[in-house]
């Protein structure tokens, strides 16, 4: 019988399941949206049980459609929305909050108190990151003192902390594995990325009990086996990575210098460093990539907060569009922007800016702009932001861009992809699966199980579906320094 790996995909908007053959070929997807939740402005949260109650249910979809069942499935890969955090009781299992999502904003007050004390240096040298309230340890600090009885339940040791991989797996395992892998324990500002442990220091600056942070282990092993209701037989838990890590190996980024961009709800633009961190000094952040096989890679990352979710603005809010892949047949029908420039800051700005405080702008409205106009003008702002990112980590790392590889559900975007060529002056690269996300979880499951032998047996399934050569526009110098001009004015719009 043919044996299959079943990848969790805990998005930041849905659940998804995919399973994946020994080719590497996709066999069944199921997909299924959640609710999000907004009880303040700058606040993004999750019901906890419902990720989870979403997750088992595609992911019984996927293997039903398929005509399988768990005795069929050689592992569970695990990839999921980083930063985004949990806290549960160990003893019933109840969150004591909802998940308070990567894009949540409620601590930045807190987070600019750090800054004003002169912390930031001592965080970074320790983390890799910036301060800011999209990682984890503010929101579980937030949590301990916001909460009734939080802060109590930890003090007995009676509370588990976990990011959507870790509170996955205790599902999946009814309680009995409370682990991560290190590129998930790398986004929570809690783990020395040097010394690869929970940082003694940080736990004391935030005020953060030890006991309710979950082992940390390679990104590829056995963590546990199912036992909930979900599977009949006991299938392994056999790999982990926060999304943006997966995907840069689902990209077979695995040598120093290779670059992948993820185009989801936000941007996500990360280069494999090697087996040493990169000190980033233009405001990107260092990251480990994986552990796997005893071998670790780091990588740098960019993380643009807004890309994807322009678009189901314009659906949802500005309503010009009805469905978000109707953006690109609105924006072809005009030859470019119309010099309309859209900076989609809607969360603030990420990478390289970290400004919590911008807010989206359109600038260079005229009375002959169109939906079509402002449309364009998004998909460029994407493009931009992308480009400000690479230019960046291309001055820590010392290392040229030889090719961008792209995925993620806008790297369809044919329009987008082009713009993002000729913009950054160079090819980019989409491979035949764009569900690099997913695909890599499902790799870092395989090779722990013995479904793939190694990461040379995988590297040789990763295949072209398209290639952008960049066009030559001589306004192309224009345009970027109108793009540095707009962005300058939504900075600090909100302080």
């Amino acid at each position: 019988m043919e044996k299959y790996i079943l990848a969790f995909d805990a998005g930041t908007t849905s659940s998804r399941a995919i399973v994946f053959n020994r080719q590497g070929e996709i066999c069944a997807v199921a997909q299924k949206e959640f609710t999000q939740l907004f009880p303040q402005n700058g606040w993004v949260e999750h019901n906890p049980r419902e990720i989870w109650s979403s997750q088992a249910a595609v992911a019984a979809e996927a293997i039903t459609n398929l005509g399988i069942n768990g005795s069929d499935i050689a592992g569970i890969g695990i990839t999921n929305q980083r930063e985004t955090t949990i806290l549960w009781d160990r003893r019933t299992g109840e969150p004591v909050y909802n998940a308070i999502v990567w894009q949540d904003r409620r601590t930045s007050e807190y987070c600019d108190s750090l800054k004003n004390e002169g912390l930031l240096p001592y965080i970074k040298n320790k983390t890799g990151l910036i301060v800011d309230a999209y990682f984890s340890a503010t929101k579980i600090k937030w949590i301990l003192d916001n909460v009734p009885n939080a802060r109590a339940l930890a003090e007995h040791g009676d509370l588990a902390f976990g990011t959507v991989d870790t509170w996955l797996i205790w599902q999946l395992t009814k309680g009995k594995v409370h682990a991560t892998d290190m590129s998930n324990a790398s986004r929570t500002m809690l783990y020395n990325i040097h010394t690869l442990q929970w940082d003694e220091d940080l736990l004391k600056l935030f005020d953060i009990p030890a006991s309710i942070l979950p082992d940390v282990r390679e990104s590829s092993e056995i963590y546990g086996h199912t036992t909930s209701t979900l599977f009949a037989s006991n299938v392994p838990v056999s790999g982990i990575a926060g999304d943006q890590q997966a995907a840069l190996f689902g990209q077979m980024c695995i040598e120093r210098g290779m670059v992948k961009n993820t185009y989801g709800t936000g941007c996500f633009i990360l280069m494999n460093t090697g087996d040493k961190p990169v000190a980033s000094k233009n405001n990107l952040v260092s990251t480990i990539a994986w552990k796997i096989g005893g071998q670790i890679s780091y990588a740098l990352e960019g993380s643009i907060f807004v890309a994807g979710a322009i678009v189901q603005w314009l659906r949802d809010g500005l309503q010009i569009i009805r469905s978000s892949a109707e953006i690109e047949e609105l924006a072809t029908r005009v030859p470019d922007s119309g010099d309309v420039y859209f900076v989609p800051a809607l969360t603030g700005l990420g990478a390289p800016y970290w400004d919590q405080y911008a807010r989206g702008a359109i600038i260079g409205i005229s009375r002959g702009t169109t939906a079509a106009h402002i449309a364009r003008a998004a998909i460029e702002g994407i493009a931009y932001q992308t480009m400000d990112v690479i230019n960046a980590m291309i001055l820590d790392a010392g290392v040229g861009l030889k090719e961008l590889r792209v995925d993620g559900g806008a790297s369809k975007n044919n329009l987008l992809m082009q713009f993002q060529a000729n913009v950054l002056g160079q090819t980019v690269v989409r491979p035949h699966t764009t569900e690099t996300t997913a695909l890599g979880a499902a790799y870092l499951a395989g090779l722990s199980t013995g479904f793939w032998g190694s990461i040379d047996e995988i590297s040789k399934q990763w295949s072209i579906d398209h290639v952008f050569e960049p066009e030559k526009d001589l306004e192309m110098q224009i345009a970027k320094r109108k793009w540095a001009e707009a962005v300058h004015r939504a900075q600090n719009w909100n302080r």
